[in-house]
């Protein structure tokens, strides 16, 4: 009897789960992979909530077409736009799907699902599950997938860590590599595709909101395989967060969503203007509210509901406002903080921000419902990541790759009516890499954020692309694949577990004198301060000069701990090098993009260029000489010609560019 067909699926975290359940319900047995317990995925951490147009939404004014509009603005329209399009339209499906099975989303009185407001908006269109929505849909999908696992149709490696791609002598990917990361086994896994949903890479940057495991090596290892990056440079700063010795840890949007308040402490001159205060270092209940810089309402005035939810703007723009009103010298005592502040909201608005208020609470000491908090932008997610494409009706973009079908702008079904704007449903194409058989879903796919992630947004991007994507995989599988990996000779699964094996003893048998802790240091110093908030070519420079120089020192690193049982000294420094490369191509990426777009605030060059970089940037890697080529690919304009981002601001954003150079 034939072999099943089999996927691969690389995470544990909503993207990751919600494949698994996609792909175990089309009928196609799934391998999970995870470095953690499912249950302890990245996705836990996320806390606002989930956009979507249902119909309570609907009935304020908004509709899929707006959340699909605001997605683009917030993402300064380096978007692609039928899978944006897409994911707007089946947001609320998800909503609904993700209520039935259990979720606990928060309700008003009547019994509807609650919303919030949300950065980048002015309607309530954030669905939550009070400061913790995604562990909620974490557990949600977790228990939908141990129902296949129960019936044998997925089976779980956790804490097992993905180390390369197996290609075939075609090109085409045909499982994993893995090892037990307690007993220490490297092990091939074949596949008919394999899916990788293994989130962002903020840990290049050192101190960031993500978890210890996020360094972005899986799409690292995936890119020095052959598959390509897209927009790699631009990384979100979340404009609050609790600064940290050890790392930073995230204050969610929602409580701006609620009605929280940024401010500093400054003294308001005859003339309008603020200056910082004298006495910033005071205990803020001492100081009044007319010493209360409302940082956010000043720059914006004009957005949102209410003048106060100036606080709303989108999440890059929030930070500079952040970041430069610091610069200037506003920050609590002369330091690099701000107040974050809850404490005049009533007691039922602050239960449903329970989650958070408990972390802060625990992490600093200080009641956030007594005491406002302090908070300062840090590092937090990856809008770029493994370039994939994808069907459309539409006329097919011009990917660099050639294997997606071309429509010529008609509709499949029927060539008489007008194209469909979004994704072809099923596609076995949609979010492929450029390497036939690995898909990128969820935060390691660049498709959906451009150049700024709305908040709330990525919940919904991950599980879309599990549930809608996910049925491509599937149809890929069973239709599509000639190759079978069952049939593959066992030659080429060795050669691949003998590359691993390899790399791993040259690590436990160097004798240099390299520290990989203090690297990763240096690794996260450099590319907080070049490539962040405030960007220059210099600088960007700079740093690059800096990471290949802790290239060549990592040539000399040694490991502490040479045992081979749970080495977790081994893990990290194996994916040191991997942050490194991506850090190369990250640095490469940004140098390249001259011009001013979204996060990528680059002084030397101002201006958003539409005609020459409204573009994915696209870097390869050259194994051989460990070279980047970096292609510019353009972004198809389907349904909105781009317009100017403002926000409803009132000062010129080009002071605020010259000031910051």
């Amino acid at each position: 009897m034939a072999e099943q067909p089999r996927v691969i699926v690389v995470g544990g975290g909503l993207a990751g789960l919600a494949a698994t359940v996609r792909i175990a319900e089309a009928g196609v047995a799934v391998d999970l992979f995870s470095m953690v317990p499912v249950k302890r995925s990245h996705s836990v951490c996320a806390q606002g909530g989930i956009n979507a147009a249902t119909e309570p939404v609907k009935q304020e004014g908004f509709s899929e077409y707006n959340h699909f509009k605001e997605t683009l603005y917030g993402g300064d329209f380096l978007n692609h736009q039928p899978p944006v399009y897409e994911m707007a339209y089946w947001a609320p499906r998800i909503i609904d799907l993700m209520d039935r099975m259990g979720v606990p989303f928060n309700r008003t009185p009547e019994g509807f699902l609650d919303r919030r407001y949300f950065g980048g908006s002015v309607f309530r269109r954030t669905h939550f599950s009070g400061a913790s929505t995604g562990q909620q849909l974490l557990y949600a999908l977790d228990e939908q997938t141990r129902r296949y696992e129960a019936e044998g149709k997925v089976n779980k490696y956790e804490f097992w860590e993905f180390l390369w791609p197996v290609l075939d002598d075609d090109g085409e990917c045909k499982g994993v590599i893995a090892q037990d990361m307690r007993t220490m086994e490297i092990k091939a896994f074949r596949a008919d595709a394999v899916i990788m949903a293994t989130g962002g890479n903020g840990v290049v940057f050192g101190k960031t909101t993500m978890s210890v495991i996020c360094t972005g090596s899986a799409a690292s290892r995936c890119y020095q395989a052959g598959a390509w990056l897209g927009n790699p440079e631009m990384i979100q700063v979340h404009p609050t967060a609790i600064p940290g010795e050890d790392k930073c840890r995230l204050m969610s949007e929602s409580a701006r969503g609620e009605g929280g308040r940024v401010w500093l402490p400054g003294i308001k001159g005859a003339d309008g203007k603020w200056t910082p205060h004298p006495d910033a270092g005071r205990h803020p209940h001492d100081i009044p509210e007319d010493e209360r810089y409302y940082v956010l309402e000043e720059l914006y005035p004009n957005y949102g509901p209410t003048p106060r939810h100036g606080n709303l703007v989108s999440r890059d723009v929030a930070t500079r406002g952040i970041f430069f009103a610091v610069q200037q010298g506003f920050g609590i005592g002369g330091g690099p903080m701000a107040y974050l502040d809850i404490t005049h909201l009533p007691d039922d608005t602050k239960d449903k921000l329970h989650a958070i208020l408990e972390i802060y609470q625990k992490f600093t000491g200080d009641d956030p419902r007594q005491v406002p908090m302090k908070i300062f932008p840090a590092v937090h997610y990856s809008m770029g990541g493994l370039y994939t494409v994808y069907e459309t009706e539409l006329k097919r973009p011009k990917f660099l790759v050639d294997f997606v079908p071309d429509n010529k702008g008609k509709s499949k079904d029927d060539p008489t009516r007008p194209a469909h704007p979004g994704m072809v449903n099923g596609s076995p194409w949609n979010m492929m890499t450029n390497i036939k058989g690995l898909y990128a879903f969820g935060e390691v796919n660049y498709q959906y954020h451009g150049a700024t992630r709305l908040g709330a947004n990525a919940l919904l991007s991950c599980i879309f692309d599990g549930l809608f994507c996910g049925l491509g995989v599937a149809n890929y599988v069973t239709r599509h694949v000639e190759n079978k990996a069952a049939d593959l000779p066992q030659t080429l699964f060795d050669k691949y577990v003998k590359q691993e094996k390899d790399k791993a003893q040259q690590l436990i048998d160097n004798k240099g004198d390299g520290n990989p802790y203090d690297i990763h240091r240096r690794l996260g110093e450099i590319m907080t301060e070049e490539c962040t908030v405030v960007r220059t070519e210099g600088g960007m420079k700079r740093a690059l000069d800096v990471v290949r120089e802790l290239m060549k020192e990592f040539e000399g690193v040694q490991l502490s701990d040479t045992g081979m049982w749970t080495n977790q000294n081994l893990s990290f420094t194996r994916a040191l090098w991997d942050m490194l490369v991506y850090a190369e191509a990250m640095l490469i990426a940004g140098i390249e993009r001259k011009e001013t777009r979204g996060c990528h605030w680059n002084t030397d060059y101002p201006d958003r260029l539409d005609k020459e970089f409204l573009k994915t940037g696209v870097t390869q890697y050259d194994a051989a000489n460990g070279s980047h080529t970096l292609v510019w690919e353009e972004v198809p304009i389907a349904l909105e010609e781009p317009v100017e981002r403002s926000y409803g601001k009132k000062k010129d954003d080009k002071k605020e560019k010259a000031a910051a150079k």
